[in-house]
């Protein structure tokens, strides 16, 4: 691969600029690029960062959370799969907005734990490495920084009054052996953590960029948090880069196997309402069915959704021959 120079633009949040989005940085595959790539990261890592509760004016009035909030509604207009069925707009108006709120705590819930398994993960990895290693201090400083995240996306549920669930008993089973693929796998490991970051950076930057009224604490949570994960989603790429062309043939099958399985699930429970919501709601199975399943927009959102990591695993030679039936049998192309 040509060794092309470092593009280290990254924009970062700042608040005398409410319209950054941060970026990924970028560099090829080459070993002093990668070493420019880690020490770029742990210096963003050091020189901005967000602390949950530093940087967040959580007891401002204009942060508080009213569930009747018309902000909060869904909007069939900007394409809300649920917001534009006839079901979701014959509700009263103070459900709607209780609705939209609670499935905005919904999805933190589940961010928060999928958080939780990549900071496992993180750290059977880092175990792996030696003395010396670029990688260790970068994965030190993403624990922290997606624990940050975990505080303030739990801060967010706690406020808004919904008792949102954690994970099923056969997610939390399937949860360890995820963890586990740090130290034995890593590769589908960082796999796995794109398969869950990049369908919520997507959903974040899209809600950045519209131009409807946002909740002001809800925006503040999601400039952090896709501040810092370009980051993230920057090291899990490059390090994918780097690694998978050495791998056995064995290896490189299983994963080309593993990465639409993972894609699929990941961005699912990404994407949808959880159970939990379906049942306290009501929601009848036909609602949901045309919403999600039988909807070729929300289709269309969430291949898109997954489009970096999808063109990722083509450039990896993942997705080709018997595999890409694998890909369209799960509906990611």
């Amino acid at each position: 691969m040509t060794d092309v120079a470092a593009r280290t633009s990254i924009a970062t949040y700042d608040d005398s600029d409410s319209n950054a989005v941060a970026e990924e940085v970028v560099v090829s595959d080459a070993d002093s690029r990668w070493q420019s790539l880690l020490d770029r990261l742990n210096d963003l890592s050091v020189t901005k960062h967000f602390d949950a509760y530093a940087d967040i004016a959580w007891d401002d009035p204009a942060y508080a959370l009213d569930p009747t909030d018309p902000r909060w509604e869904l909007t069939a207009d900007e394409g809300d799969p649920l917001g534009a069925t006839e079901w979701y707009q014959s509700l009263p108006q103070p459900t709607r907005a209780r609705l939209g709120l609670e499935l905005v705590a919904s999805k933190m819930k589940i961010g928060l734990i999928f958080e939780s398994i990549l900071k496992r993960g993180l750290l059977e990895f880092a175990m792996t490495l030696p003395n010396n290693s670029p990688e260790f201090r970068y994965c030190y400083h993403e624990v922290i920084e997606e624990a940050q995240h975990s505080l303030m996306f739990q801060e967010f549920v706690n406020r808004t009054g919904y008792d949102a669930p954690g994970l099923a008993w056969y997610d939390r089973i399937s949860s360890r052996w995820i963890i586990g693929l740090g130290r034995r796998f890593p590769q589908l490991f960082f796999l796995f953590v794109l398969g869950g970051e990049d369908p919520i950076d997507y959903v974040q930057r899209q809600e950045l960029r519209r131009d409807r009224e946002k909740h002001p604490l809800l925006e503040r949570i999601i400039r952090i948090h896709v501040t810092e994960e370009a980051r993230h989603l920057s090291f899990a790429r490059h390090y994918l880069k780097r690694t998978v062309r050495r791998l056995s043939p064995i290896r490189r099958a299983e994963l080309a196997i593993g990465a639409p399985l993972i894609l699929a699930g990941m961005a699912q429970q990404m994407l949808k309402p959880s159970s939990n919501l379906v049942k306290r709601y009501s929601i009848p199975p036909e609602v949901v069915k045309a919403a999600y399943d039988d909807n070729p927009r929300h289709r269309a959102e969430t291949i898109a959704s997954l489009g970096k990591v999808r063109k990722l695993c083509e450039d990896l030679g993942l997705v080709r021959g018997p595999y890409t039936v694998l890909w369209r049998k799960l509906g990611l192309e």
